[in-house]
């Protein structure tokens, strides 16, 4: 039995919150979790001096649903996710939510919420946000003794307007996570530190800000919220390696595509902002942006452009592309349970 779709204009989605029927609760306390529910009421009730609140004691992941040609619901790698947030807990001494009921939980919202995924074609995916925060009765500074998780979905659009069009960026003065920090985790302190060097890029002309490694600001980190590639003069699809970068499940699959479909040389090193004449096609990649060109560069006034002069979107950028989303919709046939179905 086909469900009956939301009515709304699909194509004209953004990448913003729109309100769904279910999202996923379950809570932490005397040491285990229990077993979770669906429930309708979007609104989180926690106690005022929970770390989350204080401390930042909290992580969280995205991802995405697609509906296939057939009409299949598909997922994306969402054991990587699991895992990463395992990490992310890991690094902030919060409780881990067991990763195989991460999944289910995961198959459960969506499946609860099928009516708002978006149908093939029409540009758009179910965003997927599952969340684990500290809660309960705490003044000092140490871990709760309480946690929630919960996911909730909501239909997006592109999170770059304009399609798959070279986007322009410029290097940023602040730093984005300290070099032995909690830059490798997908914690709120991280994006919260990005908003004012966000401002400031857009507010100069540019579409978001690059950010160099906070040891030497040297090298190229990350771009925006999302990882940065670039495609060398030889044909080697280097990205950035360095301990304070979010370890990209877009990016890692970017790597796999490059170099067992692609049949490039691939690379994870230091990519020097004072060597960028060595690329010929630049990316930035992630959940959200999917992967987006990057058509130029400004680093201390001086400006770097990339493919046709940083206007068009390079060809193995574009092959990336095509393989990747391909296989999220279903279309490609990709590597044994990247993809997984409802």
């Amino acid at each position: 039995m086909t469900t009956k779709k939301a009515d709304i204009s699909w194509k004209d989605l953004k990448f913003g919150y729109l309100k769904t029927d279910y999202r996923f609760v379950s809570h932490y306390k005397n040491g285990k979790w229990d077993d979770g529910q669906l429930v309708s009421d979007d609104y989180l009730r926690i106690h005022e001096s929970s770390t989350a609140l204080h401390y930042g004691q909290q992580c969280f992941e995205g991802m995405k649903a697609y509906t296939a040609k057939d009409g299949r619901i598909l997922l994306f790698r969402p054991d990587r996710n699991a895992a990463r947030m395992r990490q992310s807990c890991e690094a902030l001494l919060m409780a881990v939510y067991p990763e195989d009921k991460f999944v289910d939980a995961v198959k459960k919202v969506v499946k609860a919420n099928e009516r708002f995924i978006p149908p093939y074609g029409e540009g758009a995916s179910l965003y997927i946000r599952p969340f684990l925060i500290g809660v309960g009765e705490n003044v000092g500074v140490k871990p709760a003794s309480e946690y929630v998780f919960s996911i909730f979905v909501t239909p997006v659009g592109p999170y770059f307007k304009g399609g798959l069009n070279p986007c322009h960026f410029v290097t940023s003065e602040f730093d984005r996570a300290a070099p032995r920090g909690t830059g490798a985790a997908k914690v709120g302190g991280n994006y919260a530190a990005s908003l004012k060097a966000h401002q400031i890029a857009v507010e100069q002309g540019y579409t978001d800000c690059i950010y160099l490694d906070p040891a030497t600001r040297t090298n190229i980190e990350e771009v925006g919220a999302a990882n940065f590639f670039g495609i060398t003069k030889d044909n080697v699809f280097v990205t950035p390696d360095s301990p304070s970068i979010l370890p990209s499940i877009t990016k890692y699959s970017l790597l796999h595509l490059a170099e067992h479909n692609l049949k490039l040389k691939t690379e994870q090193r230091d990519v020097p902002v004072s060597n960028l004449d060595e690329l010929v096609e630049a990316g930035a990649c992630g959940t959200a942006a999917v992967i987006t060109p990057i058509g130029s560069i400004t680093h201390c006034g001086i400006t770097t452009k990339f493919y046709r002069d940083g206007t068009e979107v390079g060809p193995i950028t574009k092959k990336l592309y095509d393989l990747l989303t391909g296989i999220q919709f279903g279309d490609i046939e990709g590597p044994e349970n990247w993809v997984v179905e409802l």
